[in-house]
């Protein structure tokens, strides 16, 4: 747990006074803004037909954003947006608070390879971390490669890396302003210096090398039309084999689909090298094949061990010719088992971790164990298990929490892993895997924030259809349930992913501040594994915007705060999230934070990994589906005379996941629909994706925004 110094401790105490709550009582949550001008956006006469419904599109023209119409109509809007941000009282605060708790050591649990441990390292206020590497866990580190040092603005980030099987080379991918698109170089971890390989048009992709160390795995698309870099389809992705010292144009071929143009594809060499397992899903559907291919047999053949999309199969790793997969076939919650490579129908697999109560979500095979991650009510218990089943005991973790790590090889004695949760930064802990204990590696420092002054508690709500939904509540200790909290409500639902407890330093800012801060686990999700997930997938999507706006009532109803001091937030998927239920329950909120959203459902699949989220979404072509896509979509339920929240539509210049044209057309439409009510803005960060990899200066930018823009909402801003 994190021991602040006594000099630090004084001043940490005279800067947490939580000014929200003194503003509370103060100020009136009433007051509201002037009305705002907004940018003309013509609307045009584009109308769609989808199964004989005439669907109109007038924000078409906004879709172009490489266009000087729309580059004109994108500046026009970040003028209204600065001019509004910035003139809100009190941004200063907000701003030296956060900079003083981002302000601490955070570090990566370190994982072995060879005769050298890695992890990365950031000092505080870095922005992007340092990778370094060090022979001894108890000795000291040098740097192997700084992100910091490839950009002057820091937009340039380490995006991936894999390290060989003897600890000697280093691929590392990097990205630029935030783009998905990644670019593989080599490092010479001995001498620091990269060898002349480089590598094009990777995307989102891992990398994984032979046990030779001759070369390395990766996916790659085809090179996108010139200027078309952030808008056209991906598909077709390729998995290749790199061999050093050679051109990209030399690689070899591994495996792909031609039969539908949305596989995605991976590559790994297991730990002891002997297969590459070849794992494919189309689209974002959680199924997936199984491929092997036998290195240690020259050009041996691919052989399908699991052929058709029929469940989830995660090969873990491998104990010789047995394959250890965590899969939810026959086990909505998985279930871990072995199958033999050489007998791989379903009769021949052997159960060596069965399907129980609580998610298991992931698994990692180091040492001789399997460490198995589950998810109970959405936080995390871990236990340890031999490779053929046997339960060993339970890793004991601190509270309720988030830990993740526990990477390694087959010959490891120890493992690393971290722990965090809501109110506490990650600590990294070192596991002995010869009796389980755990001692403590690296804690950080915090000079901002005191976590023991703080409190999470999870709590479960009804949504409309009568489901049990978790939420988690942080708060400082003795929060008064006066109905008058500013509160922050955070959601996501889909695409099967978990929240769990972790720590943000903008989090902490809002519960020094006096702020409560509330995630609730939707359906959509992967907290309670298949069915959950799939209660809030394509036609029941509706079920997600449900149980968020039972969140909602829910923290009103108990009295933690009320609709005028609510504000509700999510990102991406979220995002959604939070354009569909501003429109459908306009009154549950104060300001609504939608950041890169996926707002237009009829036509997310035209831009780049679009296609792969009709999975989760479904597909206009479907008339059931495009009904209900049609119903919720934030861009087409747009309604005027509604008076909706304050609402902040964000996005990246560089969005190559989440194509901008989304909030730019949902903006100039809730603009359209509602130009005399609360401010409803764009702000469009330059140089900037879908999140990922962004400098911590453009983050704690981006917090300061949308911290000012809430208690503006709120009418408590000072």
């Amino acid at each position: 747990m994190p021991r602040p110094y006594r000099a630090d401790r004084l001043i940490v105490l005279a800067s947490c006074t939580p000014i929200l709550a003194a503003l509370a009582v103060t100020t009136p949550a009433s007051a509201l803004p002037e009305p705002l001008s907004y940018p003309p956006a013509p609307r045009g006469s584009q109308v769609d037909d989808y199964h004989g419904i005439k669907v109109p599109d007038p924000y078409r023209w906004l879709e172009d954003i490489d266009s000087a119409r729309t580059g004109a109509w994108v500046d026009a809007e970040g003028r209204l947006s600065r001019e509004f941000l910035d003139a809100i009282p009190g941004r200063s605060a907000i701003a030296e608070r956060l900079r003083n708790i981002w302000n601490f050591e955070r570090w990566t649990p370190p994982i072995r390879r060879g005769e050298n441990w890695f992890f990365t390292h950031n000092d505080g206020l870095q922005n992007q971390s340092v990778v370094f590497v060090m022979s001894d866990p108890a000795g000291a580190a040098r740097v192997l490669l700084d992100p910091n040092t490839l950009s002057s603005d820091g937009t340039v980030s380490l995006r991936e890396m894999a390290i060989s099987a003897d600890g000697r080379l280093l691929a590392y991918a990097i990205s630029e302003a935030g783009s998905d698109w990644q670019m593989w170089h080599v490092r010479d971890v001995g001498t620091g210096n990269d060898l002349p390989d480089t590598l094009q048009w990777s995307k989102v992709s891992g990398a994984s090398w032979r046990k030779d160390g001759s070369g390395f795995y990766y996916t790659a698309f085809d090179p996108p039309r010139a200027g078309m870099n952030l808008k056209s389809a991906n598909q077709y992705e390729k998995l290749y084999f790199h061999r050093l010292g050679t051109p990209q144009s030399d690689d070899t071929l591994i495996y792909t689909r031609s039969d539908d143009p949305n596989w995605f594809v991976d590559g790994k060499v297991t730990d002891d090298g002997r297969y590459l397992v070849i794992q494919a899903n189309l689209g974002t559907d959680e199924r997936n094949t199984v491929l092997i291919q036998d290195l240690a047999v020259p050009h041996s053949a691919l052989v399908a061990i699991i052929p058709e999309l029929t469940a989830t199969y995660d090969v873990i790793g491998n104990v010789g010719t047995q394959l250890i997969v965590r899969t939810d076939d026959s086990a909505p919650h998985y279930r871990i088992i072995g199958i033999d490579v050489a007998q791989a129908e379903s009769r021949n697999w052997r159960a060596i971790v069965a399907q129980g109560p609580d998610t298991l979500d992931a698994a990692t095979l180091v040492g001789g164990q399997l460490i198995v991650h589950r998810l109970k009510d959405a936080h995390s218990a871990v236990q340890r298990y031999t490779p053929a089943g046997q339960l060993l005991g339970d890793v004991d973790l601190p509270g309720i929490g988030t830990a993740a790590g526990f990477q390694g090889r087959t010959g490891d004695t120890q493992t690393f892993y971290s722990y965090s949760d809501f109110s506490t930064p990650p600590a990294i802990y070192r596991m002995d895997l010869a009796d389980g204990k755990t001692s403590l590696w690296r804690s950080p420092q915090l000079k901002g924030f005191i976590p023991d002054q703080y409190q999470t508690r999870q709590v479960f709500y009804t949504s409309k259809d009568g489901t049990r939904i978790p939420l988690f509540i942080t708060a400082r200790k003795g929060t008064a349930l006066d109905g008058k909290n500013p509160t922050i409500l955070y959601g996501y639902g889909g695409f099967n992913q978990s929240i769990t407890p972790s720590f943000s330093p903008a989090i902490a800012a809002w519960l020094q501040m006096g702020g409560v801060y509330a995630a609730a686990n939707l359906r959509g999700g992967g907290e309670y594994g298949r069915a959950w997930h799939e209660a809030g997938m394509k036609t029941h999507k509706q079920n997600v915007f449900d149980d968020f706006i039972a969140a909602a009532e829910y923290l009103s109803n108990t009295h933690w705060t009320n609709p005028q001091r609510l504000a509700i937030r999510g990102r991406s998927n979220g995002g959604l999230l939070i354009g569909a239920v501003e429109e459908q329950r306009p009154d549950i909120a104060a300001a609504a934070i939608a950041q890169v959203g996926v707002m237009d459902m009829l036509r997310f699949r035209e831009f780049t990994v679009g296609k792969a989220w009709e999975s989760d979404y479904g597909s206009v072509d479907n008339p059931e589906e495009f009904r209900a896509l049609y119903a919720y979509s934030p861009y087409h339920n747009v309604r005027a005379g509604v008076n909706y929240p304050a609402t902040l539509i964000m996005t990246g210049d560089h969005d190559d996941r989440v194509f901008p044209a989304h909030s730019f057309k949902f903006a100039a439409a809730m603009q359209h629909a509602d130009p005399h009510g609360r401010p409803i803005l764009l702000r469009v960060e330059s140089r900037a994706g879908h999140g990922q990899g962004m400098p911590t200066a453009k983050i704690i930018d981006e917090v300061v925004d949308t911290y000012a823009f809430v208690l503006k909402a709120f009418g408590i801003a000072n």
